[in-house]
């Protein structure tokens, strides 16, 4: 049971890394004040080189043990040296359900994933991530669907992780500076804007504890690891987020309302 003032989270990413950058902040001042905070990873397999690096960076934000969903990363295939297939083939059933288990054993009060752009670069496995999370969101608190994947747990809210046109500023062109393709969503989009700075020093110790990322030229981390200090924390110091429509709401039973 949470007994934090703060609601306990469910991180859902797409990579290692994607968690420290995406939600690192947050993640890290709802384990401070309590909260159970935990992040499933959809790709890379335990045996693969980052697997260790994403647990060094889970027990820097009191995340907990990575929890792997265990396929492919799409572009990469020393994700899986067990030869699991990619995450954009895997059958959409068998993901979400392994995604169902997840959410029904940790029993979030939230769950933050990425947002439908695929956060900035249009990536397939973000994009894919947050499919599979939309639906296992819903399906989670459903008795009927996925019986076999614990008792029903229906999250009280759906957060995506995202970036306004507006607060891009410094990032966008740092991505564009290696040929990213930069995707970014209107500021209406955008629900919550959280000051994370307290936290920014331990989002900062998570993100380069996935030093293999760190260490090459083209990844956001090994992008910001070579930008002076004070620029990167005001990149690394605010985070957003769109609040997704989760349930029934309340309405005219009788007709269809916009």
């Amino acid at each position: 049971m949470n007994h934090s003032p703060m609601p306990s989270l469910l991180g859902v990413f797409a990579h290692p890394d994607d968690e420290s950058l995406c939600a690192g902040g947050v993640l890290a001042q709802h384990a401070a004040a309590g909260a159970r905070t935990a992040v499933v990873t959809a790709t890379w397999t335990a045996d693969s080189h980052r697997a260790p690096e994403l647990a060094e960076a889970l027990n820097v934000l009191g995340a907990g043990a990575p929890r792997l969903l265990g396929y492919a990363d799409a572009r990469n295939p020393a994700s899986a040296p067990d030869g699991a297939v990619r995450l954009v083939d895997a059958p959409l059933d068998e993901a979400v359900g392994r995604l169902v288990g997840h959410i029904r054993e940790v029993r979030p009060d939230i769950v933050i994933g990425h947002d439908a752009l695929g956060q900035l670069t249009g990536h397939p496995d973000h994009r894919r991530t947050h499919q599979i999370t939309v639906l296992a969101v819903e399906a989670a608190g459903l008795p009927h669907l996925y019986p076999g994947a614990g008792e029903p747990w229906q999250p009280a809210a759906l957060y995506a992780a995202t970036h306004s046109e507006s607060g891009i500023d410094r990032l966008g062109p740092l991505l564009q500076s290696v040929g990213k393709t930069l995707l970014a969503v209107p500021d209406a989009y955008v629900t919550t804007t959280v000051d994370v700075s307290p936290w920014a020093a331990a989002k900062w110790e998570a993100i380069c504890a996935h030093r293999s990322e760190v260490a090459r030229a083209r990844p956001l981390p090994g992008l910001l690891a070579r930008l002076p200090e004070s620029e990167r924390n005001e990149i690394i110091s605010t985070e957003q987020f769109t609040r997704l429509f989760l349930g029934p709401a309340p309405g005219d039973p009788h007709k269809l309302v916009a």
